[in-house]
């Protein structure tokens, strides 16, 4: 190989390596819950007692309401982020998750991954659902969690600038495609401990919906929702995420 085919070789692997290592970082800073690369998000504060129970991709006529009935059962309020093409779809259910005594969040117009998209799509996505939303029910709405947790600095400024705290999570699971409501619970459960030894709160993501379509099967969601409510109604306080601002 001669000098300068050798010498441009490296060149090509480093430059590659170092493509790949941004990708890596981005990909990092963008979905993983506990970076703040990008900026912070409301997670959980240090208050172990606690767990928030938060519910994404809905409003769902098919499993809300069965959802709100076994959370009324219990006397439990929760945290509902909504897609705002299925609000506008069911706002009487909408309403009946406000009248609840739950606290309803933005998440998103069409459910994109906010990291890689435009960012006139992105103000047209959290404004259009935050006016959607404030319209059906009458009120601001406070809080926006990100579809699949993903985003840049840009996200996170346009849901400030709309008046709306980002949130993720400490706990979850694959729930969305697990078939077995034990094993969603359990797999909570652990983190729950988990963070308790660390000294921190709980805040639980589950489904109620689904982004592909409005009326997505959470059976097992909405039972493992039960089990963590029945497990743990005694020894925990459940709060909704106002709770921590």
């Amino acid at each position: 190989m001669s000098p300068t085919l050798e010498t441009g070789l490296v060149a090509g692997l480093g430059s590659l390596t170092a493509a790949s290592l941004a990708l890596g970082g981005y990909a990092y800073a963008a979905m993983w819950p506990p970076s703040e690369l990008f900026g912070p998000a409301l997670r959980a504060p240090r208050r172990p007692g606690e767990l928030a129970l938060t519910f994404d991709d809905g409003p769902n006529p098919a499993w809300t309401p069965q959802l709100l009935d076994a959370l009324a059962s219990h006397n439990i309020r929760a945290t509902f982020f909504l897609v705002g093409r299925y609000a506008q779809v069911v706002p009487d259910l909408v309403r009946r998750i406000q009248q609840g005594g739950h606290l309803i969040g933005n998440h998103s117009w069409s459910h994109p991954n906010l990291a890689f998209t435009a960012a006139s799509k992105v103000r047209e996505e959290l404004r259009t659902t935050q006016d959607t939303l404030a319209q059906i029910t009458g009120q601001p709405i406070r809080f926006f969690r990100p579809p699949f947790g993903a985003r840049r600095p840009f996200v996170l400024r346009t849901a400030r600038a709309l008046g709306m705290e980002p949130v993720l999570w400490n706990a979850i699971t694959n729930d969305w495609s697990e078939p077995s409501a034990e094993r969603i619970a359990l797999r909570l459960a652990t983190l729950i401990v988990r963070n308790q030894k660390s000294g921190f709160a709980t805040n639980i993501v589950l489904h109620d919906g689904g982004h592909r379509t409005i009326g997505a099967n959470r059976g097992p969601s909405v039972a493992a929702a039960t089990d963590l409510i029945r497990r743990y109604r005694y020894s925990h306080r459940f709060i909704t995420l106002d709770t921590w601002m």
